[in-house]
Order: structure tokens, then C-alpha cells, then sequence
């Protein structure tokens, strides 16, 4: 069942009470208790890309209304459970509008249904089985093509081919993107808006490289192990260590940062 961005859940129930207008910050705050990752240039390249039309105050500050929010927090459901590009959410809000109703395909349906992919993986049959694999939470494809990142992070071909260059986001085989693969382009995205160049981030990945190094001198043995219980705990401590290993690069940061501005 599509939730409307007139329904009043989750994210979008909570904005703008009795319909006064808001500021960007109270906006953020609000969509972030159910899009924990958006950000304020996230939502300004929304409304860059006419998803939402705020109002402007005479000196130039947006003003945001609950159907603003409600939009929002609609065209954000739409990317994380579905990853629809923004121009089929865009169609499906001018059907919303038109009082129509919106049906969304399973994501167990064809590739060609969700528009993510450019074409047939090589090899494989047109509706093949590659951007039908579900992901483990909220059903969201744990596969994509190259449209459905590109759609998903809100960049271009040529920003993708850079990622890549560096390494930052790498394809399967077959052509196809994991979901961590989008997760990443979209933080590079975020972080491009920001003026931090891919050649800026190298640094991340090569920490990164090397936190993953950590973690897998600990699991090797158990993966090497005959027994497949073994095998199945070195699996689960590899993603406990590694949500570790997170929080304590976060941790680190933000004291290296509140360091540097005392």
C-alpha cells in the first residue's frame, strides 16, 4: 500500500502541526526521525530538482509547509524502499495530485518494472534474477544497475566514472551494485556538495581498507573452519566487529574535531 504524502505517518504526520510554516533546520529535524542520513543539501537538491516548492521569506529564507514535508518525506520513502528515480516519483506525485492511485511493482518483479537498470545484465535474460534479490530489510532490492545508483544518489554518469576511478563505489561482475554500493554513492554525494572531491576521500577508503584488514585477521580462522556453525559465527562477528569498528571511527572523529576547536 503506497502512503500518500497527504497520510499522516511517520515522518510526514509529525511536520508543520496545524499547517504553519517551518524553517529547513525544524524540517531536517523532523525527517531525520525516520531518514536518519538526509541532510540539508539533500533536501535542497530535492527542491532544486522540483520535488518541493518552498515559500521564501522577503529576505530570502525557505519556508516549508506539512505538504512540503509530507512531499519530502514521500520522495525520500520512495528512493530508500524502492529506489525509484526522481522522475518516476515525480510522476507519481502529479498522479497523487490528480487524485489517482498509485500501484508500486514488487520488487521481486522484472528489472524493467523499477527502471534500474540500463538494459539485461550480460548473460542473462531480460527480467532476469539479479535486481529481483531482496535485501534484508524493507524489501528493498540488494541489487541495482547503473541507472538505479545514478537515480538513487542523485548524480551523473560522468560523477559516477569518477567514484570509480577512485575506487570509491566498484560494480559486481555482471554490472550490478550492492546496496552498500549505493549507500556509499550516496555519501560521496552528500559530501561533494559539500566541496569534498573524490581525491579528498581516499583517505577514508584507505582507513577503511585498513579497518577491514583488522577484522578479517579475526575471522579468518573461523572461515577457514570445517564446521558451518564456525563459519556462520565468523560471519556474524565480522558484522559485529565491523559496526564496531564504525563507531569508533565516528567516535574519533568527532573528538579529533571538538580537539581542533577548543
Amino acid at each position: 500500500m503506497v502512503r500518500t504524502p497527504s497520510g499522516g505517518t511517520g515522518a510526514s504526520g509529525a511536520a508543520g502541526a496545524e499547517g504553519r510554516l517551518v524553517s529547513i533546520g525544524t524540517v531536517l529535524t523532523v525527517l531525520r526521525e525516520e531518514f536518519p542520513e538526509v541532510t540539508i543539501s539533500k533536501i535542497r537538491f530535492l527542491e532544486s530538482e522540483g520535488l518541493v516548492e518552498p515559500r521564501r521569506t522577503p529576505s530570502g529564507y525557505r519556508k516549508f509547509s506539512t505538504r512540503d514535508v509530507e512531499r519530502l518525506a514521500y520522495v525520500l520513502r520512495m528512493q530508500r524502499d524502492h529506489y525509484l528515480p526522481l522522475k518516476v516519483i515525480r510522476e507519481q506525485l502529479e498522479a497523487l495530485a490528480r487524485g489517482e492511485e498509485v500501484r508500486l511493482p514488487s520488487p521481486a518483479q522484472p528489472r524493467e518494472a523499477l527502471d534500474l537498470v540500463d538494459g539485461p545484465v550480460a548473460g542473462e535474460p531480460a527480467g532476469g534474477p539479479q535486481d529481483a534479490v531482496t535485501g534484508p530489510e524493507r524489501g528493498t532490492p540488494a541489487r541495482v544497475g547503473r541507472a538505479g545508483l545514478l537515480a538513487a544518489a542523485g548524480v551523473t554518469e560522468a560523477e559516477l566514472l569518477e567514484w570509480e576511478s577512485y575506487g570509491l563505489v566498484a560494480a559486481h561482475p555482471d554490472g550490478s551494485f550492492g546496496a552498500e554500493a549505493v549507500t556509499v554513492a550516496r555519501l560521496v554525494a552528500d559530501l561533494g556538495r559539500y566541496g569534498l572531491e573524490p581525491r579528498h576521500l581516499r583517505a577514508v577508503k584507505a582507513a577503511a581498507e585498513r579497518e577491514a584488514g583488522l577484522v578479517e585477521q579475526v575471522v579468518a580462522p573461523l572461515r577457514r573452519h570445517r564446521n558451518p556453525q564456525t563459519r556462520a559465527h565468523a560471519e556474524a562477528t565480522a558484522r559485529e566487529l565491523a559496526t564496531l569498528c564504525v563507531r569508533l571511527h565516528a567516535a574519533l572523529v568527532r573528538s579529533a574535531l571538538g580537539l581542533r576547536s577548543s
